[in-house]
C-alpha cells in the first residue's frame, strides 16, 4: 500500500520500522523541523526523521502542516493511507480527507480510556492495573474517531512509564500493520466510540509532579514511576528540589507526620496514611541521579528528615 507517515518521537519509530518491513510504501515521511537540544542549542532532528534518513526515504518537516503549501505537497503523493504516530500537531480535514482509506492513528490507551497527549504517564499515575494500544481513523476531534482494533497488557506494579512505552510502541506497531491488513480486506469494521467513557491524559506540567506528602503512599508511587522522565514526582528536601526516580512500597508504618523521611537501614518517607515508602533512587537539583543509599551517604542525613511539597 502506499503511505504517507506522519510521526515525531521515539514510540513512532517501530510503527515506521513495521510498516515497510511489511512491504508497504512510504512516499514520504512526515515530521518536525530539528529543534534546538541540549546546553548548547544545537539543532537535532527528531527520532522518525532519524529511522526515515536510516530507510531512505524522503523527509517533509513544515512548520505548519495546515498551511496550503503543506496540504498540496501531500495531495500531489495521492497516499491509499496515512498513518499517524505521535506527530505532535493537529490534523486538519482537508488532510484527512485526502486519502481513501484515511488517517490511522496508533494511540497508547484503550480508548476511549485516556484521550490526550500523555495516556502512557497518566496510566502509571492514576494505577491503572491494564493498559493498551488503540488504532483509530482520526477525525477532526481529539482522539474521537472510529476504533478499529485494540490490543490489551496488565501494567506491573513497579513498572515505570520509561519500561511501559517501548512495550507499547512493539504493540502498537504490529497492530497498525494488522489494522491495515483487515481495513483492506474488509475483516475489520471500525466502531465509533462511546464518548460517555471518555477520560483524559492531558498534556504534562511542572506542577502534576509536585508530591503531596498527604497523600497515600500507594498513590505517591505510582506518582513517581508515571511521571517520568518529566516533569518526574518532585519534592523539597532542605530547601533544594529533589526528584525521586525509583520507589517502592514498604511494610513498616509510621506515626510520624506526612513527609517524614527516615534514614534507619535505607530510606523511608512517611505518607498520609501512616504507610512509607522506599526511596530507591533520587537526584537533588544540580547533581547526578543517584541510588539512595549513596544519597544518605553523602548529605549526612539525621535519623528524620522533613520532606516538604
Amino acid at each position: 500500500m502506499n503511505l504517507v507517515f506522519l510521526g515525531t518521537p521515539e514510540f513512532a519509530v517501530p510503527t515506521l520500522d513495521a510498516l515497510i518491513a511489511a512491504g508497504h510504501t512510504v512516499l514520504t515521511v512526515v515530521t518536525q523541523p530539528d529543534r534546538p537540544k541540549g546546553r548548547h542549542q544545537t539543532l537535532t532532528p527528531s527520532p522518525v526523521k532519524v529511522a526515515a534518513l536510516r530507510h531512505g526515504l524522503p523527509v517533509f518537516q513544515p512548520e505548519r502542516i495546515r498551511h496550503a503549501d503543506s496540504i498540496e505537497h501531500l495531495r500531489a503523493l495521492a497516499p491509499e493511507a496515512m498513518v499517524i504516530v505521535g506527530y505532535g500537531q493537529i490534523i486538519p480535514q482537508s488532510i484527512i480527507d485526502i486519502a481513501p482509506l484515511g488517517i490511522i492513528n496508533v494511540h497508547a490507551s484503550l480508548l476511549p480510556e485516556l484521550r490526550g497527549a500523555a495516556p502512557i504517564q497518566w496510566s502509571i499515575a492514576r494505577g491503572y492495573e491494564k493498559t493498551g494500544v488503540t488504532t483509530m481513523k482520526i477525525d477532526a476531534g481529539l482522539d474521537t474517531g472510529d476504533i478499529v482494533m485494540k490490543w490489551e497488557t496488565p501494567v506491573d506494579p513497579d513498572e515505570t512509564a520509561p519500561e511501559l512505552s517501548p512495550r507499547l510502541a512493539s504493540a502498537g506497531a504490529n497492530l497498525l500493520v494488522e489494522t491495515l491488513d483487515g481495513l483492506v480486506k474488509g475483516t475489520v469494521k471500525p466502531v465509533p466510540q462511546d464518548g460517555a467513557l471518555a477520560t483524559w491524559a492531558p498534556i504534562l506540567k511542572k506542577e502534576d509532579g509536585r508530591i503531596d506528602w498527604t497523600l497515600p503512599a500507594k498513590t505517591i508511587h505510582n506518582l513517581i514511576r508515571g511521571l517520568q522522565p518529566w516533569p518526574g514526582a518532585h519534592t523539597i528536601f532542605r530547601g533544594q528540589s529533589l526528584h525521586l526516580w525509583r520507589s517502592r512500597l514498604a511494610a513498616n508504618k509510621s506515626n510520624l507526620a506526612p513527609g517524614a523521611l527516615i534514614a534507619d537501614s535505607g530510606m523511608f518517607a512517611v505518607a498520609g496514611d501512616g504507610n512509607t515508602l522506599e526511596i530507591l533512587e533520587l537526584q537533588l537539583e544540580g547533581r547526578k541521579r543517584m541510588p539512595a543509599a549513596v544519597f544518605a551517604n553523602g548529605h549526612r542525613l539525621t535519623n528524620i528528615e522533613q520532606l516538604e511539597k
